[in-house]
């Protein structure tokens, strides 16, 4: 058996994507000592029971001492106080990461906090569920998938590429991009479509109670879908927005650009323009299940 990658990971956030990567991290044998955090003692409790961390509290400075590489799987609106908490008690040398979807919120709010000697590579493993909590996450979430890693300029590169190691040794497939890149291109594919969704559930949650009532009771498979979608953890989507407001509202401009052309197209009943638009949708979606992130 190979050594290690690591002899002491801290996850900071021991919901699904740190759970995830706790029970990886176990399986793959890529670290001896996994500790934890979370500001919730009885997710902190239900790790330690589950055996998927070898110690757990709700201390993040505690959790981080001593670690030669520290994960943030925390909701980013908290990442600028975790990284001043979690500062004053990391080892020179040490590698500090994280899974969240917006990756220039992350070197603006962590970077600043850091001491030097530390190594700062964010990452995000694009990869979940509409399920939270540490009794949600399964090493399964990440084979197949992508890792984007967004190092800014100056970064050692042996230093990536053991972050990159990692989650390659979880299954996933890294990518690198420039972090104002990826928020634009996570902006299409994963933000605006859950604002979406958050959109379309509410509108049904203010229909009249006995037709709100039906649509829970006949939904199809589309209207299921963005109900799935909907459940997300609010805190999470909350500050995903906040902090990728920019191109979120540039995509969301554009959808509605589209979607007052899509209206127009059915008010005049220009059948071949509608038909040609859910062709030309129909093929991304094959796309989609060719690259085999269905």
């Amino acid at each position: 058996m190979s050594a290690p990658l690591f002899d002491r990971v801290a996850i900071i956030g021991i919901g699904l994507i740190g759970s995830s990567l706790a029970r990886a991290i176990k399986a793959e044998g890529l670290a001896r000592t996994v500790t934890c955090a979370d500001a919730n003692p009885e997710h902190a409790e239900r790790a330690k029971a589950l055996g998927i961390v070898d110690a757990a509290g709700t201390d993040p400075a505690e959790a981080a001492a001593g670690a030669d590489l520290v994960m943030l799987c925390v909701p980013l609106g908290a990442y600028g106080d975790v990284a001043a908490a979690i500062g004053p008690a990391l080892k020179p040398g040490v590698i500090v990461s994280d899974v969240g979807s917006v990756k220039q919120a992350v070197i603006r709010d962590m970077a600043p906090h850091l001491p030097e000697g530390v190594h700062l590579v964010p990452g995000h493993p694009v990869a979940g569920t509409e399920k939270s909590g540490p009794e949600a996450g399964f090493a399964g979430l990440f084979p197949g998938r992508w890792c984007i890693l967004t190092p800014p300029p100056g970064t050692d590169e042996a230093v990536t590429r053991k972050v990159a190691d990692l989650w390659r040794a979880c299954g996933m497939t890294i990518e690198r991009m420039d972090p104002a890149h990826h928020d634009r291109v996570l902006a299409i594919t994963s933000h605006l479509p859950h604002l979406i969704a958050y959109t379309i559930v509410g509108t049904a949650t203010d229909l009249e109670d006995h037709l709100r009532q039906e649509v829970i009771k006949y939904s199809a498979s589309g209207f299921r879908d963005f109900t799935r979608i909907a459940g997300s953890d609010p805190t999470m989507w909350r500050d995903v927005f906040l902090n990728n407001r920019e191109a979120v509202l540039d995509c969301l401009q554009r959808f509605n650009e589209d979607l007052t052309a899509l209206q127009r197209s059915i008010r005049r009943g220009e059948g071949d323009a509608l038909f040609d638009l859910f062709t030309r949708t129909r093929e991304i979606r094959q796309g989609v299940l060719e690259a085999r992130q269905a």
